[in-house]
């Protein structure tokens, strides 16, 4: 076994769906999902002869605003180009698409993976047009190849990473700021499911501390962040073991088979030259003024490390908290709501981060997917600070409000779920924990404070989580030492 360990190298190709109402060089719509094959065309994005692009402004301004958001340096001047390539979905044989002019170059944006934030460089942001959808069946016990034109034309902005990406995690990481940005902006999306967001991978290893790059690998078309986890985790030990045995890497194009958790070698690899670009005739170039840009700095939100850097100055969060809260744009609305009624910062934080995502975990879905709102999540917490509730019941009501929507008040009341905060009872249920337990009574007086947590909790499942566990460790406290 090889004592050399080695170090991947990973960049990402991003494909942004620009959610623009029509398409890039023609008026049909781009709201295309769910619309039957073929009825969202015209002659100009079905390739007749003789028909002429006109380019969409709000796309243009769409991919500027993103260069911003990216830090990237916004062209003065830029153009679009030809891309020439001959597959069945291009029904020109060309891709209007940029190369040596695009709109933004020399970005970056930052990343943060278990603590360590690290600094990814955007090499472009160029505007293109998506191709047609091919769909594969069998009729008649034959296959056939068909053409849906309808995706033909909607504009793409693609985001090009520079090789600064050293893990699967941190590409996973990437991908979902991206997603958040384009999502804050509302230029996107940013639905992978859905295709409004595709990504290819490049992907190389070198000995560790070495300059020289290896021999990249590109994986294409991977819809969603786990995708582009497990394609680059595979994908990484795949040239390893290669490079161990003394085999040589080959530069080339694979393909992901989700299902198999593999790798799938589709064609060699193409290069620049091999799409034969040139400018595109039937376009002129685009010249952004100083008030253009202006404009377009002006229309920026508050973006995903501008809102995080907010709530640790203002609400004085932890750099930890903060990041959790910033990661998901619904996430973020969802605090930002809770916070304006329950001034409470931390707790709410702390409530999201444990109890709410716990339930999102469990259930593979979003905040927004919740029965909840968070008005309802406020209440809960006002129940529990009022001491009407306990703690652990609070947690069992969040669960019946995320299924069922209803109102924190009425699942107390119908489950009867009053904190008990009776002394009467409390000392009747404190006396059997104490009589039932000699052991823990013992290793209590012995200076074992642990015990007092055991007998406490004797009484809370007793009092079926509805005893006032402060009042009950008063109460078990002084018979103890009385005692």
């Amino acid at each position: 076994m090889s004592a050399i360990h080695y170090e991947p190298v990973i960049g990402l190709e991003t494909h942004v769906q620009l959610q623009t109402r029509s398409k890039m060089f023609c008026s049909c719509s781009a709201a295309y999902a769910g619309a039957e094959p073929n009825t969202h065309v015209c002659p100009v994005c079905l390739a007749m002869p003789g028909v002429l692009p006109v380019m969409n402004r709000q796309a243009v301004e769409y991919a500027l605003l993103t260069g911003l958001a990216l830090n990237c340096q916004v062209q003065e001047a830029s153009k679009f180009d030809r891309k020439n390539y001959p597959y069945p979905d291009l029904l020109k044989g060309y891709q209007i698409s940029q190369y040596a002019l695009p709109f933004s170059t020399n970005g970056w944006m930052t990343v943060d993976v278990d603590g360590t934030t690290t600094r990814v460089g955007i090499t472009r942001a160029h505007l293109e047009e998506d191709t047609a959808k091919l769909i594969h069946r069998t009729e008649d016990g034959a296959p056939r190849s068909l053409i849906d034109a309808n995706r033909s034309g909607v504009p793409l902005l693609e985001i090009v990473s520079e090789p600064d990406i050293r893990s699967a995690a941190e590409a996973r990481a990437y991908l979902q700021k991206l997603r958040l940005i384009v999502q804050t902006l509302g230029v996107s999306t940013g639905n992978m499911e859905e295709g409004a967001m595709r990504c290819d991978v490049n992907v190389s290893v070198r000995p560790a501390g070495s300059e020289t790059l290896g021999t990249k690998v590109e994986v294409k078309n991977l819809n969603s962040a786990r995708s582009v986890q497990r394609a680059i985790e595979y994908e990484i030990e795949r040239q390893r073991r290669a490079l161990e045995k003394g085999d040589r890497v080959l530069q080339e194009t694979r393909g992901w088979d989700d299902d198999r958790g593999t790798t799938v070698s589709q064609r060699s690899k193409e290069e620049a030259h091999d799409y034969r670009y040139f400018p595109e005739p039937d376009l002129p170039p685009v010249f952004v003024s100083a008030e253009w840009l202006a404009d377009l700095q002006a229309r920026l939100p508050e973006l995903p490390d501008q809102r995080r850097e907010r709530y640790m100055k203002d609400l004085e969060l932890n750099r930890y908290d903060a990041v959790q809260l910033t990661s998901s744009l619904s996430v973020s609305r969802f605090f930002e709501e809770a916070v304006r009624l329950y001034p409470n910062p931390k707790t709410l934080a702390n409530w999201i981060q444990s109890e709410l995502f716990r339930l999102l975990h469990e259930r593979d879905a979003e905040i927004e997917d919740l029965a909840m709102g968070p008005a309802d999540l406020v209440q809960l917490l006002k129940l529990e600070a009022e001491g009407t509730i306990s703690r652990a019941t609070a947690k069992q009501v969040l669960e019946e409000m995320a299924r069922s929507g209803k109102a924190p008040e009425a699942i107390v009341r119908e489950r009867e779920l009053l904190q008990i905060s009776d002394a009467g009872e409390l000392e009747r249920a404190a006396a059997d924990a104490i009589s039932a337990n000699p052991q823990a009574v013992a290793d209590y007086q012995a200076g074992k404070q642990q015990a007092l947590g055991f007998l406490t909790g004797q009484v809370m499942r007793a009092t079926r989580g509805k005893a006032n566990p402060a009042l009950v460790n008063e109460i078990l406290e002084r018979h103890l030492q009385e005692g």
